[in-house]
C-alpha cells in the first residue's frame, strides 16, 4: 500500500510522462508537484516506487516512467470520472444527424472515439445471442426461385435466394409468409426448427429455409470490427518502428484484433482496462486495452474499444468509452422495445 505522499508523486510522474513521453527526473517533481518537501525526499520517494515494480529507469541517469504496475495503480486510483457535459452533449447532437441504422451508430462511435481520444478505435456490431423472427417476406423471382427477406430483433435484415422444389407465384408466397409470420413470430431459429404445426410441403420447404437463415446467423462467430484512428497510432513514438506496429497490422489482417484484445470478463458490467503485459497476446503487450461491452446482455451485444500505448490518457479514455458505450447501449435498446437508465459517473 502506497502512502498518500507516494501516490500523488507517482500520480504525478504517469500525467507528466502521458503528456511528453519523457522520462521525468526528480527535479521535475520538486519544481512543478508541489508537495512541500525536499528534493532529497522525492528522490527516496521515487527510489522506493522504483524497487516497488511501480516506476522504471530507462537510464540509469534519466528520470523515471511509470511500470504496467505503475499505470495499473494510478487507473485503480481514479474516482467519479465523468465526460465533460459540453463533449456528451456534442456527442449525442452527432448522433441525431445519421441514420437510425445499427451500421451507421457504430461506425460514427469508431469515428468519433478515435478523434476523441487520439488512439485506434475499434467497435463491433451488436449480435443476438439467439436472434428472433419480426417479419418474413418471401419474393417470387422466377420459376422455383424466391427471395426470402428475414427482418430479426434488433433491425437485423437478412436477405436469401432460396429454391422451392418446385414453381412457386407470388400469391402463394405472400400467403405462405402469412402463415408462417402469425405461427413463428417471436420465435428462434431453433424452436422454428423444432416446433411441431400443421404445414403444407411448400410450407414446411419455407420454414426449412428460415430456420436455416436464423441458425446461420446465430452461429457467426466473427463480424469485422470498424476501425479508426490508425494515423493516431502511427504518430506515437512507441509506435515508430515499423516493427512494433507490423504485428499489430498482421493481427488487423488476419481478422484476430477483436479476439485479442477482448479480456474474458469484457461481458461484466462497466469499463475494463488491461494494460501492458497483461494483454494475453505478445503482440500488443507494448499497448493498453479500453474495452467495454454495450447493448442488452443476454439478447444483444457489442464491444467497443480503445488500443493505445501504455502511456494512453486514460482520464479522457476511460469516460469516453464509457459514455459512447452508453449511448449505443440505449439506441440498441430501443430498436428492441427496452428503456435503459441513463449515463452516470464511474465510481
Amino acid at each position: 500500500m502506497l502512502t498518500a505522499r507516494s501516490s500523488r508523486i507517482l500520480g504525478y510522474i504517469v500525467e507528466q510522462y502521458i503528456s511528453t513521453a519523457q522520462p521525468v527526473p526528480s527535479q521535475a517533481v520538486a519544481d512543478k508537484a508541489e508537495l512541500g518537501v525536499s528534493p532529497a525526499t522525492i528522490r527516496n520517494e521515487m527510489a522506493y516506487l522504483e524497487k516497488e515494480g511501480y516506476l522504471l529507469r530507462p537510464h540509469t541517469s534519466a528520470g523515471c516512467i511509470p511500470s504496467d504496475r505503475g499505470y495499473r495503480f494510478y487507473v485503480e486510483s481514479m474516482e467519479n470520472l465523468r465526460l465533460p457535459w459540453e463533449e456528451q452533449r456534442l456527442i449525442s447532437h452527432t448522433f441525431h444527424q445519421v441514420e437510425k441504422e445499427v451500421e451507421a451508430w457504430v461506425s460514427l462511435t469508431a469515428t468519433l472515439l478515435a478523434r476523441l481520444v487520439q488512439n485506434v478505435a475499434v467497435v463491433s456490431l451488436p449480435k443476438s445471442t439467439d436472434c428472433k423472427l419480426k417479419h418474413l417476406e418471401l419474393v417470387a423471382v422466377h420459376g422455383a426461385r424466391a427471395l426470402a427477406v428475414v427482418v430479426l430483433d434488433g433491425a437485423n435484415v437478412k436477405q436469401k435466394l432460396v429454391t422451392f422444389d418446385g414453381e412457386v407465384t407470388q400469391p402463394a408466397l405472400t400467403t405462405i409468409s402469412l402463415k408462417l409470420n402469425n405461427a413463428f413470430d417471436g420465435l428462434t431459429g431453433r424452436e422454428i426448427a423444432s416446433r411441431e404445426i400443421e404445414l403444407s410441403p411448400l410450407e414446411k420447404q419455407a420454414a426449412g429455409f428460415l430456420a436455416e437463415i436464423m441458425q446461420a446467423e446465430d452461429s457467426k462467430e466473427y463480424q469485422e470490427p470498424y476501425l479508426e484512428g490508425w494515423h493516431f497510432m502511427l504518430n506515437q513514438p512507441e509506435f515508430a518502428s515499423s516493427e512494433s506496429m507490423r504485428h499489430l497490422m498482421e493481427l488487423v489482417e488476419q481478422r484476430g484484433l477483436l479476439r485479442v484484445i477482448v479480456p474474458s470478463r469484457v461481458d461484466q458490467p462497466g469499463v475494463h482496462v488491461v494494460i501492458g503485459k497483461e494483454n494475453k497476446d505478445e503482440a500488443i503487450q507494448n499497448c493498453s486495452v479500453v474495452i467495454c461491452q454495450y447493448g442488452l446482455p443476454q439478447e444483444a451485444t457489442g464491444t467497443i474499444a480503445v488500443v493505445g500505448p501504455t502511456r494512453m490518457p486514460y482520464l479522457r479514455t476511460i469516460p469516453t468509452v464509457y459514455y459512447l458505450s452508453s449511448v449505443l447501449s440505449q439506441l440498441v435498446a430501443g430498436l428492441y422495445g427496452r428503456d435503459l437508465p441513463g449515463y452516470q459517473d464511474i465510481n
